[in-house]
């Protein structure tokens, strides 16, 4: 059985006491007798420590410790750096791109799993359980495909808002992790506009307190195919955003002004206020007789401010994005009938997100089974077999 090998502080201890011996007058030869070694190993020990003290030798060991505990370090540091580099761009967010990362990495730096994991701060439980997902997860990805393929400018809270309306028992937060999976569209956000205020610090917007308070009117010009222009009168009312019209002519005058409102005051009764731009149209002296006549009042904006007229100016937006800027019209007839449909479509399906995701007007409360009619025309065959799974 072969001897322990000497620690370096035991081989300096050895070395001064053959030393010690020499002083004596011993010979070499019986110094090295003396502290149990071979002269070959005696000369080799004074190769590697002679003329070190103790101290000096385990501070050396230190060093040594040290030194091998940096190379290790930088060596993992450089692993680390070649993992990254390796990664996929941009940030790893979500678990599943980090599972595939890890795998690629795996492949391409042949490194184990705890070390990709370890650099990609990926569990290694989560990268070895495969999300096995719900039972009717590919039942409501369809019918999330399939609204935003007719609804291409909806956002996924839109989205959702159709997808409860139809049945499906769901949350944002499962809407949006479907809908950035599928890599769906997501609409930029519009930037937010300031508020109306006096120099004393007083709001000197209108507001509107309830039905037929506030009413707010303006008109938006598009054209059809052949390039002819055509002019739209949208009129909403501003508590309930409600479309209370869009009359569509090629041309509209003040007259035209009136006999809308002839129509809506007929049937939606005379509101407190009527909010417009300062057009020729709506500063006709006709139309202000006629609406004071009626009992109601003109609230005009701000020549050169439009953000005055806040309401109506986001409607008309939303009827050029969602409309205008997508169709098409030919015939000014094919452009009142298609404007019309969108208009009851607004009021009473299109969710609005100022009213909690829901439309503006609904008509009936209609069950699960027949909502999903109203929302899509022609759905999908899983929709009309079965009825979604409540979690």
């Amino acid at each position: 059985m072969s001897r322990k090998r000497p620690k370096p502080e035991e081989i300096v201890a050895k070395l001064r006491q053959a030393d010690v011996l020499v002083g004596q007058g011993h010979s070499v030869a019986e110094a090295v007798r003396a502290i149990g070694v071979t002269e070959v190993t005696y000369y080799r020990w004074r190769r590697e420590y002679g003329g070190l003290k103790t101290d000096q030798v385990r501070r050396m060991k230190d060093l040594e410790t040290e030194n091998q505990r940096l190379r290790k370090a930088v060596a993992e540091l450089t692993l680390d750096k070649l993992i990254l580099q390796e990664a996929a761009p941009g940030k790893l967010t979500s678990p599943a791109r980090r599972r595939a990362c890890v795998e690629h990495v795996m492949d391409v730096l042949h490194v184990s799993e705890r070390r990709a994991c370890r650099a990609l701060g990926q569990h290694r439980s989560t990268q070895r359980k495969v999300p096995r997902g719900r039972d009717d997860e590919a039942a409501l990805t369809a019918d999330l495909i399939e609204l935003a393929r007719r609804y291409g400018r909806y956002g996924y809270r839109k989205i959702g808002a159709l997808l409860k309306a139809a049945g499906w028992l769901v949350n944002d937060k499962r809407v949006e992790r479907i809908w950035r999976r599928e890599g769906l569209k997501v609409p930029t956000k519009q930037p937010k506009r300031g508020r109306l205020w006096e120099s004393d610090g007083s709001c000197i917007r209108l507001r509107p307190e309830h039905r037929n308070h506030v009413w707010s009117y303006d008109f938006v010009e598009a054209r059809t195919h052949e390039g002819r222009k055509f002019r739209m009168l949208n009129v909403i009312d501003e508590f309930s955003r409600e479309c209370l019209a869009i009359r569509v002519e090629r041309k509209l005058r003040a007259d035209d002004v009136v006999a809308v409102l002839c129509d809506l005051f007929s049937l939606r009764g005379v509101p407190a206020h009527i909010r417009s731009d300062n057009g020729p149209e709506f500063v006709a002296k006709s139309v202000q007789s006629w609406i004071a006549t009626a009992g109601s009042k003109t609230a005009y904006i701000t020549p050169g401010s439009p953000w005055e007229n806040g309401y109506v100016e986001s409607f008309n937006a939303q009827v050029r994005d969602e409309l205008l800027d997508g169709e098409i019209f030919y015939t000014l007839k094919e452009a009142q009938i298609m404007i019309e449909d969108w208009r009851r479509h607004y009021n009473t399906i299109r969710p609005h997100g100022a009213l909690g995701y829901r439309p503006p007007a609904p008509e009936v409360f209609v069950p699960a089974s027949t909502a999903w009619k109203a929302v899509l025309d022609q759905p999908n065959k899983h929709l009309v077999e079965k009825t979604p799974t409540l979690h």
